[in-house]
């Protein structure tokens, strides 16, 4: 619960301080865990894992939310976006540079033994759960595709 315990720290500070854009997103994190936490079969607990998926689907939401603004002209919402995003990511852990990716995806190409595009969903299937919260969903699709090409 160590997220959640430092939202709150976060959230205090951020109203000290009048930061709009931090409490904005602060509490849009705060009410995703909340939910989570009352969802059916939780029981008012969350795993570390499960705030890490958590932050990830609030940061892919923010992503899309902005690439569509941006194409639309749409500054302003386009900087509300941005703001929440950086926040986001603050809390999540890093992510793999593309050199780190390419190295771990190609030892798990090795221990699955694939070898073609054909073996693509059996690697898929290891690295997403190997490379959980370190790498981008979409960032290992393109990776795999290359590696097996």
């Amino acid at each position: 619960m160590a997220l959640e315990q430092q939202i709150m720290s976060e959230l205090k500070a951020a109203m000290l301080a009048k930061d709009e854009a931090a409490l904005r997103g602060l509490r849009a994190i705060k009410a995703a865990i909340l939910l989570a936490k009352t969802a059916d079969g939780k029981q008012g607990e969350i795993s570390e894992e499960d705030e890490v998926k958590l932050l990830q689907k609030m940061a892919k939401q923010r992503k899309d939310s902005l690439e569509m603004f941006v194409t639309q002209g749409r500054e302003d919402l386009a900087v509300k976006e941005r703001e929440e995003l950086q926040l986001i990511e603050k809390f999540l852990p890093a992510q793999m540079d593309e050199a780190s990716l390419k190295a771990a995806l190609q030892a798990i190409i090795a221990e699955s033994g694939a070898s073609s595009a054909a073996d693509m969903g059996k690697v898929m299937g290891l690295a997403t759960k190997q490379l959980a919260g370190q790498a981008d969903g979409k960032a290992i699709s393109a990776m795999v595709k290359s590696l097996l090409a």
